[in-house]
């Protein structure tokens, strides 16, 4: 278990490109639903104005 953890030697540049994915991807899908949200209010808030100027 000790030789697959040190990986050769390249340990620090293995396990630290696979840290930097995950970190990468937990930031990418935290960006994406902010986005979502934002987006959705933005709908939200035309279609509000839409009604209003219907009514």
């Amino acid at each position: 278990m000790k030789e697959f953890l040190a990986q050769g030697g390249y340990a620090f540049y293995i396990w630290g490109a696979y840290g930097m994915t995950a970190l990468l991807l937990a930031i990418e899908v935290v960006v994406l639903a902010r986005r979502r949200r934002t987006i959705l209010a933005r709908l939200g808030r035309l279609v509000r104005m839409r009604g209003n100027k219907a009514s």
